[in-house]
């Protein structure tokens, strides 16, 4: 070579000419024992760590309906809407909250009890309702934010303004983000996880590649001894580079029998894109990874139409979990998997126009199953409407530090310094909920 003729590379051009394009993935745990094995150094993020005490769950299943279910439609059936229907709510909101001014609407749907416990679950899930004995429901919940993005944001992060994506990092390192499996407005037979392949570069040179920028990484770790941030990228980039090759086979459904296939809904309408996405939860599952999100489209904002919309909304979601739920069940993992389902809030007592129902923070349910948590409970209570949680209240963030007892994590050992103060899940609140815990 002519040095005359020869430019010399920095390490940030050779990075940015060689990869292959990967935003950081998570999924990390798929890969946790090949992790280990190249972790190496004890301040690896990505290395595997001991729980503050042994766990009851070891994954998560996050069943997300975004929009807002109602609750007084689904599960907390309230008797008195259907007696005093169409008067006025009979007390004043209190203040600072916002309430529809319309009159009280009863629900559309019947309420029976189910299972040996006694649960009572709407006609809207009758699949669900098989599973009552599983259930642990909570009638208590209540959030921050009156908007769906403020109330989003609490659910998935403990802040309502720390971030533009629900599955992203904020001011976490960008390698604890989560990975998208298509998109909301992306059918899921033709989802894909971005930039997974490489059409341009075979795979060994794409390997021959990685192991050179390694080799440079790995080289100024050395004189830079310790550089957390620096490590975090060496393993983000394995990682993305293995998922390559396993995330195509996790999430090919092919080889899944017709019974299970039948169980979840798939090749039916309307079940069959919201049944892929349980099933994919439950291969997810299987091999490692720490937590999944399945999310329905945005479609539970029920302001008008509220019969007409939740009850399509239900039949596409409530066999595909039923179906999960009994697959998990049957196949061992239940036990140490914990199921959660909701939305970000709930919905008011009162009539929004004809048929509709306005956001309520102030009072909504989400359900728990498997993992360490009490089935066939019903734990807390709102008003006799439905409007506020009285009884054995939860906020966002109990659930969180619940959430997190059931997987051996004390939350408030879980802080993270940003902008000059420590930052956890659960602010400086959340007290776990002692009576769901099995």
């Amino acid at each position: 070579m002519n040095p005359h003729f020869f430019t010399p590379l920095t390490r940030r051009d050779m990075l940015r000419r060689c990869a292959c394009g990967f935003g950081y993935v998570a999924l990390t745990s798929l890969l946790a024992e090949t992790a280990r094995a190249a972790a190496g150094a004890d301040n690896n993020p990505l290395a595997p760590r001991p729980p503050h005490f042994p766990p009851r769950a070891r994954r998560i299943i996050f069943l997300f309906m975004p929009g807002g279910p109602s609750q007084v439609d689904t599960f907390d059936p309230k008797p008195l809407l259907t007696r005093d229907r169409d008067k006025p709510f009979p007390t004043p909101a209190p203040e600072g909250v916002t309430m529809a001014p319309g009159k009280l609407l009863p629900s559309p749907w019947e309420f029976k009890k189910h299972g040996d416990s006694g649960v009572e679950i709407s006609s809207l899930f009758p699949q669900v309702a098989n599973s009552a004995d599983d259930l642990c429901i909570i009638r208590s919940l209540h959030t921050n934010g009156q908007a769906h993005g403020q109330a989003i944001m609490k659910l998935h992060t403990g802040s309502a303004i720390a971030g533009p994506q629900a599955y992203g990092s904020a001011f976490l390192p960008a390698l604890y983000q989560g990975t998208a499996v298509g998109s909301e407005s992306t059918p899921l037979t033709q989802a894909q996880i971005r930039h997974i392949r490489n059409p341009e570069t075979p795979l060994d040179l794409q390997r021959q590649q990685l192991d050179f920028i390694q080799k440079l990484n790995r080289e100024h770790l050395q004189q830079a001894k310790a550089d957390a941030q620096l490590e975090g990228v060496i393993e983000s980039y394995e990682l993305a580079f293995r998922m390559q090759t396993e995330a195509p086979k996790l999430t090919d459904i092919s080889g899944e029998s017709k019974a299970t296939l039948d169980l979840y809904g798939i090749h039916r309408t309307p079940t069959d894109d919201f049944g892929r996405q349980c099933l994919l939860a439950r291969r997810f599952a299987e091999r490692g990874v720490r937590f999944i999100q399945v999310s329905h489209a945005f479609k539970w904002d029920q302001h008008t139409n509220l019969k007409r919309d939740h009850e399509r909304n239900a039949l596409e979601v409530d066999k595909p979990i039923a179906g999960l739920l009994k697959d998990l069940k049957e196949r061992g993992l239940l036990e140490d998997t914990l199921v959660l389902w909701g939305g970000e809030f709930g919905r008011t007592p009162t009539a929004q126009g004809a048929d509709g129902r306005d956001h309520n923070p102030d009072g909504f349910t989400m359900w728990l199953a498997g993992g360490g948590v009490k089935g066939g409970l019903v734990h807390g209570a709102t008003d006799d409407y439905g409007f506020r949680a009285v009884e054995d209240k939860v906020h966002i963030h109990d659930l969180h530090a619940t959430i997190l007892h059931l997987l051996g994590l004390d939350h408030k050992r879980l802080t993270y310094r940003n902008a000059g103060r420590d930052f956890r899940l659960t602010d400086v609140a959340g007290n776990v909920v002692r009576p769901i815990l099995a």
